[in-house]
């Protein structure tokens, strides 16, 4: 099994609350900073993308 290379969230702050996000054998994998291998969200792009849409769309930056 390859092992997934974890990414930071570009939105991370300095703090210990973060998104980690990898691509893995055609899924997206999420996991948080505070223990990155707990929980793991497995969700396809498809999906992932339509989540970012939506929050981005509800609270857009400015």
């Amino acid at each position: 099994m390859t092992e997934s290379i974890w990414q930071k969230s570009s939105y991370c702050a300095q703090g210990n609350s973060c998104v980690h996000v990898a691509a893995h054998n055609g899924t997206v994998r999420l996991t948080e900073s505070g223990d990155p291998t707990g929980a793991i969200l497995r969700t396809t792009p498809a999906a992932l993308r339509a989540l970012l849409r939506t929050l981005k769309e509800e609270h857009p930056h400015g």
